[in-house]
């Protein structure tokens, strides 16, 4: 697995949660790879509504504050899969 990290919320205070990464060897393709705080009850609960979740899968919360982590994960991720 190669993970290419973009970076921690500037405001996480001690380097941890929220985080980016981009998985460049994932078997179908580029992937994100993101941390963040498990959402509550009620969050999951309503997103299950629009796409209820895999046994594998799980809602997590990121703050605005990553756009630009994500935002360069993004270019990375689009840059590094094959051209079709």
């Amino acid at each position: 697995m190669a993970l290419l990290f973009f970076g921690t919320d500037p405001n996480s205070g001690g380097g941890n949660c929220p985080a980016a990464w981009v998985d460049t060897e994932a078997t179908e393709g580029p992937e994100l790879v993101l941390q963040g705080k498990l959402a509550d009850t009620a969050t999951r609960a309503a997103c299950s509504q629009d796409s209820p979740p895999a046994d594998d899968e799980g809602v997590i919360r990121i703050s605005v504050r990553m756009v630009d982590q994500i935002r360069k994960a993004c270019d990375a991720a689009e840059a590094a899969r094959p051209q079709l």
